[in-house]
């Protein structure tokens, strides 16, 4: 039987594939297993510095597998979905979804439990909770608003309408547009803008930042000063190759 979600190890690269192409990479509680592994694997390996979740065949994800749903699938625990995309937002490492064709509902909650969303031009987004009457237990009530705002929001999850690529940049959904054609070599530059940086800054950002998220200014600044990790082992060695070049 194939692997649900495929590992690639490529020069401190971990590139994670929903692979279910031939059901458009629905999720199950299989999915999300294999997914959970994986997460739990990448936060002990030392030698990735970045990590790239995208799907095989026409998409990212077409969503929740509504066939499991129907059939009341079989969850390990009450908020295991939800953890598992917590433990994948918390990687101590950057996390880029990279999205092509569909994402839609629970696969748009799986991406945006990513640090930031690459989206190709035929990329399809939407929050379809509404037109089920169901309601969001994976994360989208509390990650959709801090990315795009709560009105944004709020649109979306009521309208259950379907946009593109181009709204996604407008609405800051998605950080960067790119041809579908240009889609894999743009991935690959950005990741290498990330691994040639100091994977312990990007660990501590990280933490900082997820510590901070919708604090007040004057408590989140004070976070900053005593909370601060200092500097990273690879210091003196980056500025010291920095130096050597003049």
């Amino acid at each position: 039987m194939s692997a649900l979600v495929l590992r690639e190890d490529r020069d401190g690269l971990a590139v994670l594939t929903l692979n279910r192409p031939d059901k458009l990479n629905s999720l199950t509680v299989g999915v999300f297993r294999e997914l959970r592994q994986h997460v739990i694997d990448l936060k002990k390996d030392d030698t990735i510095g970045c990590v790239v979740l995208r799907g095989a065949g026409r998409c990212f994800s077409a969503g929740h597998d509504l066939g499991d749903i129907a059939e009341g699938e079989k969850v390990p625990s009450p908020g295991w979905h939800s953890e598992t995309l917590r433990m994948l937002e918390t990687l101590p490492k950057p996390v880029i979804a990279a999205v092509h064709g569909h994402c839609y509902t629970g696969a748009l909650e799986v991406a945006l439990a990513a640090d930031f969303i690459i989206a190709a031009e035929s990329a399809k987004f939407g929050d379809t909770h509404a037109k089920w009457a169901l309601t969001p237990i994976w994360g989208m009530s509390q990650r959709l608003p801090r990315r795009v705002g709560i009105a944004t929001a709020k649109r979306l999850m009521f309208t259950a309408e379907m946009f593109g690529a181009a709204e996604a940049l407008r609405i800051g959904l998605a950080e960067q547009v790119v041809p579908d054609a240009a889609f894999d070599a743009s991935i690959e530059a950005m990741a290498q803008k990330i691994l040639a940086n100091s994977p312990f800054s990007h660990a501590a950002n990280k933490r900082l930042l997820e510590a901070t998220d919708s604090r007040d200014m004057d408590s989140g600044l004070q976070w900053e000063v005593l909370k601060n990790e200092g500097v990273g082992p690879d210091m003196q060695a980056r500025i010291g190759a920095f130096m050597r070049k003049d």
